[in-house]
């Protein structure tokens, strides 16, 4: 017999003693219960909360009871019950296997990604990211899974530039990661889809230094690769028949005599030369080799994810995602998508002559404005350098800069650390072209 603590849903009136109707949850000696309301978006955000309520008051496994738990209800609950360090554990309400199944995925998928954020960076490394994103999609994949590691400077040989840039001062190599996933059976199989992931498993700034404060959270400036390895982990698991790559661009921007300064000039692979203004905006300067790279396979849909400016997490907050493209249609699905799924995504701007707006006079752009936060429009801007790397001058390309990927501390909603926020929406646009 369980001994899992039942949740129940009810939309009749409560009629129990010290109800607020503030309250997320009411919690009684046998069960709990969660009062919604006539607003369904204000309903996952209560149960969410009700989560975090549970998960506070050390309860560590509960049945979600009833039949008024459907997929999304259960998946707001478990949101916001699976606290950072805990090891709680939910009995699905669905009832039928289908649906338990589908939601132990997106759990189990979405725990390893927040754990492979919330890992100190002497645990992740770019060897040890790429060797665990390499050991889940494997596991997942199994024999359609072919992986390739291009580490340290190897990537010059290769043309990588910007990664083996941005990595170089740290002992620990740079690489780029490519996984390709063809379960076709076909080795000249079409690549459909090319996910890129920003992967600086620690950003001091270099010499435009960070604050300590600033610093200390930087574990997380690789959870770009951890959402789009999750998106990917996720889509094979529920059927994903097509094609599809994954790369990721890995370094350690850190500061010793080899480290690239304000003032150097790139070369990348496709000719186009950067000035470093801002050793600080590094992530545009290794996707952009993995932006390339991408084009390269002629895949008609490339996806991007980074923790990739502050501007954009002042434009929308921590609990949204920021989209950018020049693609109206793949933006709108996107954007479609992203409601089903109730993860927040909000487009901000971006046109073809954001290219041009970090002006350089001694190379083709520079990497940012030497302004604090990039000046103004900075996530637009970073974007637009981007753009610059976009095959097809953007036609087919979105780029995530995921604003609520992380938080520092534990809120209402979330606790500390990741949120794995953006994974169901990027795994629905590799199911749904």
């Amino acid at each position: 017999m369980s001994t899992a603590y039942p949740i129940h849903l009810s939309s009749a009136k409560p009629a129990v003693n010290g109800w607020k109707a503030s309250a997320a949850v009411y919690p009684g000696d046998q069960s709990a219960t969660i009062y919604l309301e006539a607003d369904e978006a204000e309903n996952l955000r209560k149960i969410q909360r009700a989560g975090r309520q549970l998960d506070g008051l050390s309860i560590h496994s509960v049945a979600l009871s009833g039949s008024d738990w459907d997929q999304e209800r259960q998946w707001a609950f478990a949101r916001g019950y699976m606290d950072t360090l805990s090891k709680n554990t939910i009995d699905w309400a669905a009832h039928d296997a289908a649906a338990v199944e589908h939601l132990q995925q997106l759990l189990d998928t979405t725990v390893w990604a927040r754990e492979l954020v919330n890992l100190p960076p002497n645990a992740i490394y770019p060897e040890s990211l790429a060797e665990r994103v390499i050991e889940k999609l494997t596991a997942v994949g199994q024999n359609n899974i072919h992986c390739r590691v291009i580490k340290g400077d190897e990537l010059l040989k290769e043309g990588w530039t910007g990664i083996h840039t941005v990595g170089r001062a740290s002992i620990k190599p740079p690489l780029m990661l490519i996984v390709d996933y063809n379960p076709t059976g076909q080795a000249d199989a079409p690549t459909q889809a090319v996910l890129v992931g920003k992967g600086i498993t620690f950003d001091s700034g270099g010499y435009s230094i960070k604050s300590s404060e600033g610093m200390v959270s930087m574990k997380c400036d690789m959870a770009g690769a951890a959402t789009v390895a999750g998106a990917l982990a996720l889509a094979i698991q529920q059927g994903l028949n097509e094609r599809v790559q994954l790369v990721l661009c890995c370094a350690e921007n850190l500061i010793d005599g080899h480290a690239y300064k304000l003032g150097d000039i790139i070369t990348y692979k496709n000719g186009m030369t950067v000035e470093i203004v801002n050793t600080d905006a590094e992530g545009r300067l290794v996707l952009a080799d993995g932006l390339q790279y991408a084009g390269e396979t002629g895949a008609p849909l490339i996806i991007d994810a980074a923790t990739l400016t502050g501007a954009a997490q002042v434009a929308v907050g921590n609990e949204y995602n920021a989209l950018f493209s020049v693609d109206d249609q793949q933006a709108n699905r996107a954007l479609a998508l992203a409601a089903e799924t109730n993860e927040l995504l909000w487009r901000l701007p971006l046109q073809q002559w954001h290219k041009k707006n970090c002006p350089s006079p001694f190379a083709d752009t520079a990497n940012s404005r030497p302004q604090k936060g990039g000046g103004t429009g900075g996530a637009s801007n970073a974007a637009g350098f981007l753009l610059n790397f976009a095959p097809r001058n953007g036609e087919g390309w979105l780029h995530f800069d995921i604003a609520g990927a992380y938080h520092a501390s534990a809120n209402g909603l979330n606790p500390a650390g990741a949120t794995a926020l953006g994974i169901r929406t990027i795994s629905r646009l590799l199911r749904s072209q």
